[in-house]
């Protein structure tokens, strides 16, 4: 290397030294004007991390709580200590917890109450519950709704208000081929 090449390669050096001195001057004075700012979002970070983590250890073991509640339950219908726990704990499960022991009023989950609502509409043969249930484009069992709409319809003398209604199952639908059945024999009404 000549001389020239040497010093022109000092030259940089020191030129990168210099800057990577200057930024940290920068950052320095950064750091003493928002000194308290930039300390407490540090600390409101730390508190945040620890609050969501505690907030997640006490979420699982509330589910745990609950699913032990639930399984005390499903063996022994009649534990009230299981039964307070799993209301404390998650009132979903405890209004399933409620049905299966036979309480069928003041449910809130909503395909239990879809559900309930079903075989309420089921048991009194009711043509417009059942409707209303399949006019939701939501409902867990519109298809089957549908078909027993048609079905008490049928059973009813009202064969061409049944064929239109099976006209509204689906060919991909599991109530289809039940479908197909009633509309075999209402081909001869």
């Amino acid at each position: 290397m000549s001389m020239k090449e040497n010093v022109d390669f000092v030259k940089g050096e020191l030129n990168s030294e210099e800057k990577f001195l200057e930024s940290f001057v920068k950052v320095e004075r950064v750091f003493k004007k928002y000194k308290f700012p930039i300390i407490a979002v540090v600390v409101l970070l730390i508190a945040l991390t620890v609050g969501l983590s505690v907030k997640s250890y006490m979420d699982e073991q509330n589910l745990i709580k609950a699913n032990k509640a639930f399984e005390t339950l499903l063996q022994n219908p009649k534990d009230e200590k299981a039964l307070s726990t799993l209301k404390e704990t998650n009132n979903k499960l405890y209004q399933v917890a409620s049905y299966i022991n036979g309480e069928k009023e003041n449910i809130e989950v909503k395909y239990l109450k879809e559900l309930v609502a079903y075989n309420k509409a089921l048991e009194e043969n009711s043509i417009e519950k059942l409707n209303t249930l399949s006019m939701q484009n939501d409902f867990l069992l519109k298809e089957f709704a549908i078909f027993n709409k048609a079905l008490l319809l049928a059973n009813n003398g009202k064969y061409e208000e049944a064929k239109t209604a099976l006209k509204l199952i689906p060919n991909d639908s599991k109530a289809f081929e039940l479908a197909n059945l009633l509309k075999h024999y209402l081909a001869t009404k």
